[in-house]
């Protein structure tokens, strides 16, 4: 099963869950009813930005799109992982470790490609984002307020707001993305 089925199913189900018809998910995740009824059949591939609408009006994490069950031991090799990207393609993101029930939080090995701006919404209350910068620089704007990351650097900050990611480097800014539920 490829990953735009596995997204279309998780997606049908938590919709079912909630006992939602497809016009209450769109209202609740500002994301049209045709584009939702696309991802639930595995027709659409979904960005980045469309995942974390739905994660947030669903009240849901963004990995629970991407994997149920988790084994004891768990080996996970980035390169081996398919990333989501976002619509130009230059925020590309690699679910490494999903939540797990019991757990609050989600590991993300993520990508910024030269020239990439990418604006997330905010998640909801409460909400952390850890950044652990292994490569390149970052420009990072958090509810208006402005900070640059080089390689090496690393920033926690409440992700309820709306957040940005600028990559204005000549080579790609590569980060660990650990995100924190409480």
């Amino acid at each position: 099963m490829n990953l735009n089925e596995v997204i279309g199913r998780r997606l049908k189900a938590m919709r079912g869950q909630k006992n939602w018809s497809l016009d209450q998910a769109a209202k609740a995740t500002g994301v049209s009813k045709p584009m939702l009824s696309q991802i639930e059949r595995g027709e659409s591939n979904p960005t980045v930005s469309t995942l974390w609408k739905i994660a947030n009006g669903l009240g849901v994490s963004f990995s629970s799109f991407l994997e149920e069950n988790q084994p004891a031991i768990k080996e996970v090799n980035t390169a081996d992982v398919v990333p989501i990207a976002n619509q130009d393609g230059t925020f590309l993101v690699s679910p490494l470790f999903p939540i797990e029930p019991k757990k609050s939080f989600e590991i993300y090995a993520v990508e910024l490609l030269p020239g990439c701006h990418y604006t997330s919404e905010p998640h909801a209350p409460g909400v952390e984002e850890y950044l652990l910068l292994q490569e390149g620089s970052l420009s990072l704007t958090v509810h208006r307020e402005d900070f640059q990351l080089s390689s090496g650097q690393n920033i926690r900050f409440a992700a309820d707001y709306v957040h940005v990611y600028k990559n204005q480097g000549r080579g790609p800014a590569k980060l660990i993305m650990i995100i924190y539920y409480p």
